[in-house]
């Protein structure tokens, strides 16, 4: 069977895509990266986010298809806040200004993401929890879920001392049982492309920039503007404890730490 030539879009055509996409925010291309130039970014990013829920639909229906719709876990979410590589512009689309900071940087804007969960028979539909997780939760809340009891001794590296796991399974609140579920003493990042660390205990926030700390109340200052680390010193001490206790040096991976007070 002959191949089919594909129509060749004449000079009005292309006049009038040239119109309808106007060259943006053009983006030069990063030599030697994945990065290419492009002239239309945002007409570019859009697609590439439509292409997204197209695909998000597939797989929903896919599962509906297989009868498998009603009592299958999909969860929806990211490994980042929003970036600027790639001519990528998170102003141009909208992006949540309540939050500061994007990727690679401790501040909220950078490490808080949407997290959707979508369980019909255990979780309803519109329901929010402010139950504070991280990625590191999910194995053990799998493990837990399909009844795995050798978890986390099953998973453990031998050969790797110390190796453990920090995740906490948030299983119990999937189910709706709150009262049962445990929580993060506190939460720790560390960034060596920005030179960040940054530590959370409830609603106090930590942000460490090139060994200089930053205290905020995310109870009342969720953008992070005020630094009340002068107000609160024994927070701020509890915090580089934190760090002192949590952070492993390494060469590839450099952090500058805060200063630590001598015992």
């Amino acid at each position: 069977m002959p191949h089919a030539e594909l129509a060749q879009p004449n000079d009005s055509i292309l006049k009038g895509y040239k119109k309808k996409f106007f060259v943006d925010k053009t983006w030069g291309g990063s030599e030697g990266s994945r990065y290419n130039g492009v002239e239309h970014t945002h007409a570019e990013f859009a697609g590439m986010i439509t292409r997204l829920d197209q695909y998000v639909g597939e797989i929903l229906e896919k599962l509906k298809e297989k009868g498998l719709g009603e009592n299958t876990i999909v969860i929806f979410s990211s490994d980042n806040g929003p970036h600027e590589e790639g001519g990528a512009d998170p102003t141009f689309f909208g992006r949540n200004e309540k939050l500061r900071g994007l990727k690679r940087q401790c501040y909220e804007g950078g490490i808080r993401i949407p997290f959707i969960v979508r369980w019909p028979q255990h979780v309803p539909a519109g329901s929010v929890n402010d139950h504070q997780l991280v990625f590191y939760d999910i194995m053990p809340t799998f493990c837990e879920l399909t009844g795995d009891k050798a978890f986390p001794k099953k998973y453990l590296n031998k050969k790797l001392e110390g190796d453990c796991f920090d995740g906490i399974s948030f299983a119990p609140t999937l189910l709706g049982q709150d009262d049962k579920q445990l929580k993060h003493d506190f939460l720790y990042w560390e960034f060596h492309e920005t030179d960040q660390i940054g530590v959370r205990v409830g609603d106090w926030k930590l942000v460490v920039k090139k060994g200089k700390t930053y205290l905020y109340d995310l109870s009342t200052d969720i953008h992070e503007d005020h630094d009340v680390a002068a107000q609160h010193p024994d927070v701020v001490a509890q915090m580089k404890d934190i760090i002192r206790r949590e952070h492993r040096p390494s060469d590839i991976f450099r952090v500058t730490l805060p200063e630590f007070a001598t015992h």
